[in-house]
């Protein structure tokens, strides 16, 4: 959990400072995707691509709820 302080500074950006902030952190870990033994890489990527289908099923199955509630 982030502090209170962290959390009121985050707050205080603007969408593009923390959307900046998002594509510095992606760029600083981008490297270690590939770091480690090919086991090891294949976990990282696996979970990466679960993680992503879990969110795209999430926002299909919101979707289909949302057109659902409208056509009623």
């Amino acid at each position: 959990m982030q502090s209170e302080e962290k959390l009121a500074e985050y707050r205080r950006m603007t969408p593009a400072e923390r959307l900046r902030l998002t594509f510095d952190l992606i760029e600083e870990g981008w490297p270690y995707l590939n770091i480690g033994t090919e086991e090891q890489v294949r976990r990282k990527h696996q979970r990466i691509r679960e993680e992503n289908d879990l969110f795209n099923r999430r926002v299909l199955d919101c979707l289909a709820r949302t057109k659902k509630d409208v056509a009623t």
